[in-house]
């Protein structure tokens, strides 16, 4: 791991979680790689303390995996977990967008528009990676909103941190950012609309396809 600059102010925990997830997420840390806290206080210049609540945060975000005797590692991709993460987002989404294109007006679409816009202005930039899943967070969230269900909303943030680097993997692959923009666009098209029934069909398509296609890329990587 490569030297970190000492850490003065912010949250001295917040700052080790946002190094460490982005680490992982980019693949710096590799799936099952050790985290071991005495290297990391050392790395980080501090105690061991706020090196623990970092790990434990990227736990609770499954990014972590606490073991007997062996202490965190960099939890593995698993092909379950795809699955098990994508199916909740199917439930959880299509149903927030149903409840909320009825109340979306037009500076929503504008505010979707515009991210839509930066999103795929970083899809081309090569040091841009670590803001896609960002971006289109923010993307669904313009259209989620108000279907006035902010706790659903917080679960909904919480599996798209934990699909982060799948999501990534996935936009990756040969002609996938290409067929995420025209998803986008048809979505918000339909959404303008108020086409509710297409606009969940699409949703669900779109987050299902690419489950799928990760299953493959899962299986070939973990094989």
């Amino acid at each position: 791991m490569s030297r970190t600059t000492p850490i003065v102010h912010k949250t001295r925990t917040q700052v080790v979680v946002e190094v460490l997830r982005e680490k992982i997420l980019s693949g710096d840390i590799a799936a099952g790689e050790p985290l071991r806290q005495s290297a990391l206080a050392s790395e980080f210049h501090v105690s061991r303390i706020p090196i623990r609540e970092a790990l434990l945060q990227l736990e609770a975000e499954g990014l972590v995996k606490f073991e007997a005797h062996k202490g965190a590692t960099a939890t593995e991709l698993s092909v379950e977990q795809v699955t098990e993460l994508f199916e909740l987002r199917v439930m959880i989404e299509t149903d927030l967008l149903a409840r909320a294109i009825p109340n979306l007006r037009d500076e929503d679409y504008l505010r979707a528009e515009k991210v839509l816009d930066e999103l795929e202005i970083a899809f081309k930039q090569e040091d841009a990676i670590a803001t896609w899943s960002e971006l289109n967070t923010r993307f669904h969230t313009c259209l989620y909103h108000l279907a006035n269900r902010p706790h659903t909303l917080e679960v909904v943030h919480g599996l798209n941190t934990n699909c982060d680097r799948y999501i990534r993997l996935q936009l990756q692959l040969a002609g996938a950012i290409a067929q995420a923009e025209h998803d986008h666009r048809d979505l918000l098209r339909y959404c303008k609309n108020k086409e509710v029934d297409k606009a969940v069909e699409l949703l669900r398509s779109h987050i299902l396809h690419a489950a799928s296609t990760l299953r493959d890329l899962v299986a070939q990587k973990v094989a």
